[in-house]
């Protein structure tokens, strides 16, 4: 019997992640994706359901909404004259600051601005933070409505500009007038990898990161890094895990401050609550400790 259970019901087959993280990352095309996906069917699977619990749903993600009473949320932009010049982000404020409050820059996957980068910075608002999620496809239209799209946009776009970016972004939001002065960075997969390159590139404007499942940055600059950070891995995800030995090396080389933890049996991308990926338990314990963190470092 052909399972076409609602995805968050389907019980996948490892292989199925692992194909849709090589996809996600370009590491394998669209066409080599589904024909993999296909071979599954011959195990009682359909096609679209696969593709349905694999692929991300953005109503799901939605935790906390745009309208929300607590919060205000509008779109500012920022000069990046070593990226690509006029950028912009989704600025998400407390609505009733009585004092100044800390800055987190909420950095998104390889696909651009999409909803749940969005939710996450409403997230970190209402806990009294000020948020701010750049879209790193402004400069070219900006998040398309679609990962498939965005993701190639992203592909399309000069990685060194990007960084600069984002780099930008950063001391952009530190500088908010309502800001403390300390700055925090939050990331998801590239947005973990930029969180570390962050790290290591602008040590001394960073007080608190914050690495989703993101991989180090280059070796040139690993040796700056000095934290603190915390660092979140899942446990099946293969790829990025490969490159903590050695990253940890360096970080205790410089003597960093640092906390690593690895979540059991969970796929890259466990926290983004849109795909099927989401494991409820490891993203709720990982976001507490994530919160926790960022108070201590940032209040």
């Amino acid at each position: 019997m052909r399972q076409s259970l609602p995805p968050s019901k389907l019980s996948l087959p490892q292989q199925a992640f692992d194909w849709y993280d090589e996809y996600a990352h370009g590491l394998i095309d669209r066409r080599t994706f589904m024909s993999r996906l296909s071979s599954l069917t011959a195990l009682g699977f359909t096609l679209p359901a696969l593709i349905s619990a694999l692929l991300p749903d953005y109503a799901k993600a939605e935790q906390v909404s745009f309208n929300d009473p607590s919060i205000v949320a509008r779109y500012a932009k920022f000069e990046s004259p070593q990226g690509h010049g006029e950028c912009q982000g989704y600025l998400v404020e407390p609505k009733a600051l009585e004092e100044k409050a800390p800055t987190v820059l909420v950095v998104h996957e390889n696909r651009g601005l999409n909803p749940y980068i969005m939710d996450v910075a409403r997230r970190l608002a209402k806990q009294g933070v000020i948020a701010f999620a750049p879209d790193a496809l402004f400069p070219i239209g900006g998040y398309p409505g679609n990962d498939d799209e965005g993701r190639a946009m992203q592909k399309s776009m000069d990685n060194t500009k990007l960084e600069e970016d984002f780099i930008a972004a950063a001391l952009f939001i530190r500088s908010h007038p309502q800001g403390n002065g300390k700055l925090g960075a939050i990331g998801f997969c590239y947005g973990g990898y930029i969180v570390n390159l962050l790290a290591a590139s602008i040590p001394n404007a960073i007080d608190a990161a914050v690495p989703y499942y993101g991989t180090p940055a280059n070796d040139t600059l690993q040796g700056q890094v000095k934290g603190p950070l915390l660092l979140h891995f899942a446990g099946l995800d293969e790829r990025v895990n490969a490159t903590w030995p050695a990253y940890e090396t360096r970080l205790k080389a410089n003597q960093a401050s640092y906390q690593a933890y690895s979540y059991a049996g969970v796929n890259h991308g466990f926290h983004n609550d849109s795909t099927s990926r989401y494991a409820p338990d490891e993203a709720e314990l990982s976001w507490s400790r994530s919160l926790t963190f960022l108070r201590r470092h940032l209040l």
